[in-house]
């Protein structure tokens, strides 16, 4: 396995590999590092589909917020290392602050409209900060496919969007969301939370699993109505901040009116929560493909 660490570094790696393996295809899982089981299904698909895979690890200073949690996000490199071995990834791409952006970045992306709620209202920037670090990997790396986790889907949507707009040649490959055992969606920042935190944060996904037995058992159940029951079950967790809950059209992330009933609309739905425990935020949510 290659490690690389400048940009010159992974355009020399990714190169030579090509050159080895003619007709190739290149399979790239971006990430900020501090793997789990859940990064593991990004690296094990794209080295299923792909003759050579690239991992990037890089926690990216302009997608945080002033009162975010980057100088405390975790960190494990020969962790991380290991489990990219044992997944098969051919390179991995270590940059710094320095590397990513040698001087102030003057030029930012910013995807319109896909943004604007969810996440991309409750912290103002964040996109622009991924969607501008994600080309720059993009133009590095130059993938064929990039592997992203639906558990950010208005991530994926937004790097969707962003690559269909700018004609970047990658396929965006959206990756189901694995769970712990009990439901619990992995996260990075699951290691913040306390043993009663995590306990109480079941309810994200137990909340989304009520809301998709309520929209299969009641085909009159309204947008309002459910994002109401949704609301109330979180909010009987004590420590639990509801950020947001909100029902939308997937991809474009457009909110349902609130009489909409769900079970007989033609469109993708997405039921996306976020909630902090404490001085952790999570979020988790439920896709719902339109069946005609």
């Amino acid at each position: 396995m290659i490690v690389a660490r400048t940009v010159e570094e992974i355009r020399a790696a990714v190169q030579q590999l090509r050159r080895n393996r003619p007709n190739s295809t290149v399979g790239f899982v971006p990430t900020m590092g501090y793997l789990h089981e859940g990064h593991a299904s990004l690296m094990r698909k794209s080295v299923e589909q792909n003759e050579i895979s690239v991992l990037s690890i890089f926690v990216n200073p302009i997608q945080f917020g002033p009162n975010e949690d980057l100088e405390r996000y975790p960190r494990n490199e020969s962790g991380d290392l290991q489990l990219a071995g044992q997944c098969g990834i051919d390179i991995v791409f270590l940059p710094s602050v320095d590397v990513m952006y040698p001087q102030a970045t003057k030029t930012k992306i910013r995807v319109a409209e896909v943004t604007e709620g969810l996440c991309g209202a409750s912290r103002p920037g964040h996109f622009d900060g991924v969607t501008t670090v994600v080309a720059k990997l993009f133009n590095m790396v130059k993938p064929d496919r990039a592997y992203f986790g639906l558990k950010d889907a208005q991530q994926v949507a937004v790097i969707q969007q962003m690559v269909n707009d700018l004609n970047i040649d990658v396929q965006i490959v959206p990756c189901p969301i694995v769970r712990e055992a009990d439901g619990l969606a992995l996260s990075s920042r699951n290691v913040y939370l306390s043993d009663e935190e995590r306990r109480q944060a079941l309810v994200l996904s137990e909340s989304l699993q009520m809301a998709h037995s309520l929209i299969r058992e009641q085909s009159t159940i309204t947008a309002a109505e459910l994002n109401d029951v949704i609301v109330k079950y979180i909010q009987a967790m004590p420590i639990a901040n509801i950020d947001y809950v909100e029902i939308v059209q997937y991809p474009s992330m457009e909110r349902f009116a609130a009489s909409v009933q769900l079970a007989k609309h033609n469109s993708d739905i997405l039921i996306a929560l976020a909630v902090r425990f404490g001085n952790t935020r999570l979020i988790d949510n439920l896709y719902l493909p339109y069946q005609s």
